[in-house]
């Protein structure tokens, strides 16, 4: 597979404050990296500097062999699509508007959405199960929803590289365990999809759920501090020692059913009398 992804000795913050010191990493197409680490360790800087919205202090990123900083927005749109965390849309849009805004970067002058656009739209929408609310209002949608609408905004970019921040939060668990099986699927398609065409999707996502990143990661990189602690296949990563010195918690890394699973190291209970 060739490199999809290639961030080199990145430097970027705000202002006064240097948030991330010396990043680098590649990923392949066809591959999900799962960024980890605590609260304030870096996570969305890294994924706001990699889709070139934030300026960066030092280093660089290339993206399908294209310094992402020497495009302009229309152009890194269309190797790029974002999922962030905050999302604002207006509450009275429908599903398809909200997925037709994916198309933006394709469009002419006019601006408007042609026949090919509507297929696009059409089987972003399916993949994410959403055609029956194509016709839905965002707002009398569920959490669930809303999620696999965005990421299908996001398809219908046709964009070669997906940055999710955090797509998991505020999902209760079958809702986390199913977005993560449809982003996994976006870089690993089957043969099948690959005979209709279909090119393997490179993902960067942000999460705090380490029992997910175990089961859907190909690659995991740990932040702490804005520095890259870690980089490496889950089960290389995902180490009792590296975990709770980044987490400052004692952690247990046990292997249930060919899965990585990480809980809070038991500790005796303190006798306080």
């Amino acid at each position: 597979m060739k490199k999809m992804l290639e961030v080199n000795a990145l430097s970027a913050g705000y202002y006064h404050e240097l948030v991330l010191e010396d990043i680098s990493l590649q990923l392949p197409q066809g591959s999900v990296l799962a960024l980890i680490g605590p609260n304030g360790s870096g996570k969305t800087t890294l994924i706001r500097a990699i889709s070139g919205v934030l300026p960066l202090r030092a280093g660089s990123v290339k993206v399908a062999g294209q310094d992402i900083y020497s495009l302009s927005p229309q152009q890194r749109a269309r190797i790029i699509a974002v999922v962030p965390q905050a999302r604002s849309i207006p509450p009275a849009f429908s599903a398809e508007e909200v997925v037709a805004l994916g198309r933006t970067p394709h469009l002419n002058w006019l601006g408007k959405v042609n026949g090919k656009d509507m297929l696009i739209i059409e089987e972003a929408l399916e993949k994410m199960d959403l055609l029956a609310l194509r016709s839905r209002a965002v707002s009398e949608l569920s959490g669930g929803e809303q999620q696999r609408l965005f990421l299908a905004r996001a398809l219908a970019q046709e964009s070669p590289l997906l940055l999710l921040d955090e797509p998991t939060t505020h999902l209760d668990l079958q809702y986390q365990v199913s977005l993560m099986q449809r982003i996994h699927q976006l870089a690993h398609p089957t043969k099948e999809e690959l005979v209709k065409g279909m090119q393997p999707k490179t993902v960067v996502v942000a999460i705090h759920d380490l029992n997910l990143v175990s089961r859907f990661a190909d690659q995991v990189g740990l932040l702490v501090g804005g520095k890259l602690a870690a980089l490496g296949k889950p089960e290389e990563v995902l180490n009792a020692g590296l975990l709770s010195g980044a987490y400052n918690l004692p952690l247990e890394v046990l292997k249930e059913h060919g899965y990585t699973l990480v809980i809070p190291a038991h500790t005796p209970a303190r006798n306080n009398s």
